[in-house]
């Protein structure tokens, strides 16, 4: 009964839904190590005024409110395939939304909605792990990005057990899924947290 219970729990961080769901993206929004990692990824992927910018797994929409700080002529965009993740998403972002500066959708990084038009960045946080086809995916999202555009790919591993070797094995995946999938200049930054979170950034050629 127990195991049932800390599965069914975990598995809302992975997929939110129902009332389970909107108590996982409180914690999200609340906890102190997630608005640091959303805060950091951000602070890494250099943003500029005009930038146009798309986050996959957009959670509770911290770090959507972050890029709109940094771009203030630009349009964020952003995908989450939870449903409650959009409600609460829409509601930290709601004042942008109605400027027209951020748009919000219900989509898998799989099958993202193609934005009005060619992206300067894309960044995601603690989903890369969740892609069922990294290097295919990351293929498909090359093709938005301008030439030069920049991706930022975050993860702090959650695996019981995980050690900063965890962080640096999975900064080594996702480093070799970019490579794989035609982006260039890798490199990797790490956050000092319990375990490390890790970010992977990389540019179109």
């Amino acid at each position: 009964m127990k195991q049932r219970l800390i599965t069914a729990i975990i598995g809302q961080f992975h997929r939110p839904h129902g009332a389970g769901g909107h108590l996982a993206g409180w914690i999200m929004a609340h906890r102190a190590s997630n608005r640091r990692r959303n805060q950091w990824t951000v602070s890494l992927l250099d943003v500029r005024p005009t930038d146009h910018i798309l986050e996959i797994g957009f959670g509770p929409g911290l770090a959507i409110a972050h890029l709109t700080r940094h771009a203030t002529h630009g349009t964020i965009y952003g995908i989450d395939h939870s449903a409650v993740m959009l409600r609460h998403a829409t509601r930290r972002n709601a004042a942008a939304i109605r400027a027209h500066r951020v748009t919000l959708r219900q989509a898998t990084a799989e099958h993202p909605p193609a934005p009005g038009q060619p992206l300067d960045a894309i960044v995601t946080i603690n989903t890369f792990g969740m892609w069922p086809n990294p290097t295919a995916t990351l293929t498909h999202l090359r093709t938005l990005l301008k030439p030069g555009g920049r991706i930022a790919i975050t993860s702090q591993p959650r695996t019981p057990g995980a050690t900063p070797e965890t962080s640096a094995q999975a900064a080594r995946d996702i480093t070799r899924h970019l490579t794989e999938a035609g982006y260039t200049h890798t490199r990797a930054e790490t956050l000092d947290l319990t375990p490390p979170a890790v970010c992977v950034l990389a540019i179109r050629p």
